[in-house]
């Protein structure tokens, strides 16, 4: 009566808490894009991003497991299950990789710093090298636990990447992350120890099933924090506009060179009329190219426009 009466409060409580999941991490990716749209700053295409990846990986491998658990542990012998398990844990690990080259290109271009090609490509080489070597002993040793290796993988990677993920943040130039400094006092080492106390309960994670809702619980509110943070930190990180080339601008808002000539004029003081006397074009283009790029780069008016270029390209 008493295993009865705990599977059936174990079992409320991983709804509530695949509930509250589902919550946070559309409430993330809700805030993401809105920092995204607020925001001209790559980096929050970067947090958009790895908000994704992460909330996959949490919904695929995390809450996967609960499923292929509850779907098969009648229909499958105890070692089939678990192989199933450690194959689907095992395929759901890129989206983790891809999640943690986001967080560093977030944390990157947040302070200034590029992420170029080289970049992207040593970082994925690393990574799916590491997961190709797991994935090859875990098939050629019959005695290597899969459970256990995936999650100090887990443990391990995840720790490094948040760790320099607050290093960056908080050894990053003043001038070029944050105006208020008890800001990046907060962020840097709140994102570091959130992390933290996320992998404790897979230290102790054999199985049971109330640690693993306490460890998707704490994943899910921990993955939150930088899109809440930014959007209501009551010490809000005031993120500068970027230094970058008038061509760069236009390769960014995706703007043609008949309407980058057209920019150039706005921002020089002329008129429609006078801008379709010098580029040799009627009125009415003139006013067509001018609407594209009004919906192009977020504004509604010739000031806000050339306010737009004169924030963010080097003068």
């Amino acid at each position: 009566m008493l295993f009865a009466y705990l599977y059936v409060m174990i079992t409320i409580l991983l709804y509530l808490v695949f509930i509250v999941s589902v919550a946070l991490a559309a409430g993330g990716i809700i805030l993401a894009t809105r920092l995204r749209s607020r925001n001209r700053s790559d980096a929050f295409t970067y947090l958009l991003y790895f908000q994704v990846f992460i909330y996959t990986f949490g919904f695929y491998v995390i809450w996967g497991q609960v499923l292929i658990r509850t779907l098969l542990s009648q229909q499958v012998s105890e070692a089939a299950l678990g192989k199933i398990s450690d194959v689907s844990v095992l395929l759901g690990l890129p989206f983790l990789v891809f999640a943690w080259l986001m967080l560093l290109r977030f944390t990157m271009s947040l302070t200034g710093r590029k992420t170029g090609g080289a970049f992207i490509f040593w970082f994925l080489f690393a990574n799916f090298s590491i997961l190709s070597a797991i994935g090859y002993f875990i098939a050629v040793s019959d005695g290597l636990k899969t459970t256990a290796v995936i999650r100090y993988y887990y443990i391990i990677m995840n720790l490094a990447y948040y760790f320099i993920a607050a290093f960056i943040l908080h050894f990053s130039p003043e001038r070029k992350l944050i105006t208020n400094t008890s800001s990046k006092k907060v962020l840097a080492p709140a994102i570091f120890l959130i992390m933290t106390a996320q992998c404790i309960p897979l230290f102790f994670y054999e199985g049971q099933e109330l640690l693993g809702a306490i460890f998707a619980l704490v994943f899910f509110i921990g993955n939150t924090f930088i899109p809440f943070y930014f959007s209501y930190g009551t010490m809000t990180p005031d993120i500068p506009a970027y230094d970058i080339t008038y061509e760069e601008f236009c390769r960014k808002y995706e703007i043609s060179p008949r309407e980058s000539d057209i920019i150039r004029e706005i921002c020089n003081g002329l008129s429609n009329k006078e801008i379709s006397e010098r580029l040799f074009i009627t009125l009415q283009t003139v006013k067509d190219h001018t609407h594209r790029i009004y919906i192009k780069t977020n504004v509604k008016s010739r000031v806000q426009l050339i306010n737009l270029v004169k924030e963010i390209t080097i003068r």
